[in-house]
This record gives C-alpha cells, structure tokens and sequence, in this order.
C-alpha cells in the first residue's frame, strides 16, 4: 500500500533534507513540502472535502512551523482530520515534549537530525495508525466527520485608543453576521474591562476565564461558559472581576479561539485597545484583523503604534491589517486615506459617520440590537461586515479572495488576513513575543 506523506516544513534546508529521505522510503509518495500552518491546513480541508480517500496517511510538521506553533498546529489536525496520523520533528526529543506532543494528538516524534531508520520507523507507524482508524469508520465515514467543526474563520476588533467605538464595533459585526444566517460567537477579549455584556444587557456568571487551564474544551464544557443570547449570538464574556483576565493566557486563549472555530461558523473577538498575551495569541490566529481608530491625531497616532508594535512582535503586518474609520464627517480634516498611508494598513472602502445622538439611546439602554435600521451607522458596519467576507461561508468568500491573491479581484473584496510566516515557537506559550517582549520567562507547554 502506498503512504501519502504530507510535510509542513518551512526551513528550506530542513525542506529539502526531508524530501531526500522521503524519496527513499518503500511505498512512500510524499507530497510537495507546505510553509506554514495555514496552507497546511487548508489543504488538508480541501482534500477532506471529497472524501476520507484524499487525505494523505501522515503528516509530518516540524518545529518551527508557523504561524500556529507545532503543537498547537498538531492538536488541530488532530481534532479536525482525525484518520491522519501526525509525527513532529524536533531538535527536543527528550520525555517532557514527547509527552506533550502525544496529548496534543501525535502519533510519533522524530529527532533532528534526522536520520533514515527512525523517520522510516515513525512513519510506518503512522500510517498503520492511519489505516486502522479508516477501517474503523467504515466507508460510509462522509466529508462532514472531517471538515463539519473547525471551519469557521475569526475575526478580531481591536481599538487604536479607548474610546474610539471598538465594542460597538465588534457586536454590530457579529449582529451583521447572525441576520445572514451564520453561527456567531463574540468573544470579549478585553479581559479587564469588558463591556460587551454590558451593550447587549446580559449579565451572566461564566466567563472566558472559566476555560483558562482547560487542555480539551469539550462542547458541553464550551456550552456551560457562553451565553445563548436572543439575537442569535453566542456570548464569551470578560470575567466580571478584572483581575481573572490574567488566567487567560496566550496558550489558554488559542485553545478556547481553536474551540469556537470548530463550533462556529465565525467568531468575533473584541480585543479591547491594551495588548495581552491572550489578544496578540488571537490577533495572530485571526483570519481577519481589524483596527479601528476615529480621525483625529492623538487615534491616528495610536493606531500607527499598534501596527507598528504588532509588527515588532511579529503578531500582524501593517498591510494584513484592516482599517474601520469610524465617527467620521466629509469635512473632517484628517481623512481616511492619510490615515492609510500614516499607518501602512489596508483600508476599508466604507468609513463610519459621526451620528452618536442615533445611538445613544440603544448605547444607554444596554440594547444595541435594537438599533434601527435606518440608522446611518448601523448601515456602514453592516456594509463593513459583508466586506470584509462575515456575511459568507468560509467557501463563498475563497473564491473572492482567490481572485484578489491574483490580482483581478475588485477594490474592497473579501479580504483574506491571515497572517503569512511569522516566527513560531515549537509551544504555544513559548512563541509568546509579547512575554518575551514583557521579559517574562517562557512557559512551558
């Protein structure tokens, strides 16, 4: 039987060393290596669409894959693409990460450098694995057991300064998504100050919190922790005391982003206008990342040293970021295409006018899904939405942002954000720029 072998290696060196060994394995048919976890991914959702068949028997990933550190990449193929056996190459061999990297749902370790018998041993073992679980399921096993969960795209909003309309933001966007049919949950992510409940009068005792230290949030454990809300949100709150933002952490806040996504068809995630640990890890992860400032200087400079600081720490580029100018007028003097060029970020075709007496009402009422719908704000976060790609399934917005990768596709198309090739740490709480940035000692994972 032929072994399907699909590599996620983005060392060119480690790539081709690889390949080498690959070709000489019996029965071995290994693909072209993949980069980064993200085509990785994507990938193995297109081949699982067809059928159980296309899928390869093993991947093989190694540690410095990004932008998703290896394990954490591990645990996704492994929850998403269950019949595919994972091995991980590391320069780590010894028993803490092998045993990390057996919870996180691998099927073997190699060591690097890597030699024949060993990657020819692990491999083989995989894919013994591999056809096991596939006899098992049985080939009535249809697309839906590997490609239902773990679709859905995430979407983070995240103020330039306090005060400059992010919350808002955020809900409208995820009310934008849920009137079009999608599966939504909004995740307040401003873990010391947030407010979400507050706009949409819920107070509810679980919060975001409650999952942190939680390696496999199962859906009954995800089903206790959000609010069922009646405009058909699913709600992630801030935890009620601010001082329990702190055990959300960054590898705490990938497993619960990678939790939604698997039971959502988009998440929005208000990360507030203060970088954590927990909101770079999200902003990192997101499909789409939005920044919103208002045309004045004191916001114009401070969205300029968010993207400059997400850059730094290797979160976000300026240019894979989108720009929501909002409370703006025609006569404002700093418009949103200076603001573009100050801050090196993609613009949105449709900015936000100024008209807080429409919303001051919904605002103090704790009400905001009752603004109407002739109000002009409420129409440009609406349009925003359907620009940015939240109003259509992850399928429908591929061909949008195909065409735009092309070079073809129409000014404002579904912008397609994810991160390209950020440093990647073999840990997820490891990566963590923004701990290293902070001088905290890495954390083990």
């Amino acid at each position: 039987m032929t072994t399907r072998i699909l590599p996620a290696v983005s060392d060119p060196e480690a790539a081709r060393v690889l390949i080498t060994l690959l070709g000489q394995l019996p029965a071995a048919a290994p693909a072209a290596p993949l980069h980064d976890s993200t085509a990785l991914l994507d990938t193995l959702a297109r081949q699982a669409a067809g059928s159980i068949d296309e899928l390869p028997e093993v991947v093989l990933v190694h540690e410095r894959i990004g932008p998703l550190p290896a394990l954490d990449l591990i645990r996704e193929v492994a929850l998403r693409f269950p019949a595919v056996g994972v091995v991980l190459l590391t320069s780590d061999a010894g028993p803490a990460l092998f045993s990390a990297a057996m919870d996180s749902g691998a099927r073997g370790l190699v060591g690097l450098p890597l030699t024949y018998e060993e990657l020819a041993a692990r491999v083989q073992a995989a894919a013994q694995w591999a056809a096991g679980v596939r006899r098992h399921l049985g080939p009535s096993a249809g697309a839906d057991v590997f490609t239902g969960p773990g679709s859905g795209r995430v979407v983070t909003v995240t103020g330039a300064k306090g005060g400059v309309g992010t919350t808002f933001c955020a809900v409208q966007f995820a009310l934008a998504a849920a009137a079009a049919g999608r599966q939504v949950a909004l995740v307040d992510m401003d873990l010391q100050a947030g407010d979400v409940g507050s706009y949409l009068d819920v107070q509810f005792r679980r919060s975001i919190a409650d999952l942190a230290g939680i390696q496999d949030i199962s859906p009954r454990v995800l089903g206790d922790a959000v609010y069922e809300h009646q405009a058909g949100l699913a709600l992630l709150l801030a935890p009620a005391d601010g001082e329990r933002g702190e055990e959300v952490d960054e590898r705490a806040a990938r497993l619960i982003i990678t939790a939604l996504r698997h039971r959502y068809d988009l998440v929005v995630v208000d990360c507030g206008t203060q970088l954590s640990g927990a909101g770079a890890a999200t902003v990192e992860l997101a499909d789409v990342a939005v920044l919103v400032t208002t045309p004045d200087v004191v916001a114009v400079r401070a969205a300029k040293r968010m993207v400059r600081m997400w850059e730094r720490l290797q979160v976000r580029k300026a240019e894979d970021t989108a720009l929501v100018v909002n409370r703006w007028t025609k006569h404002t003097e700093i418009q949103p295409s200076l603001i573009e060029k100050i801050t090196k970020t993609r613009p949105t075709r449709t900015p936000v006018p100024a008209n807080f007496k429409e919303l001051q009402a919904v605002v103090d009422a704790g009400r905001v899904q009752d603004l109407d719908n002739r109000s002009s704000v409420k129409q440009a976060l609406w349009t925003l939405a359907g620009e940015l790609g939240l109003l259509r399934s992850p399928e429908e917005s591929a061909a949008p942002a195909a065409r735009s990768a092309a070079g073809d596709a129409p000014p404002g198309a579904t912008l397609a954000l994810r991160p390209q090739g950020p440093v990647a740490r073999l840990r997820g709480g490891d990566r963590g720029a923004l701990a290293s940035w902070r001088r905290r000692p890495a954390r083990e994972g």
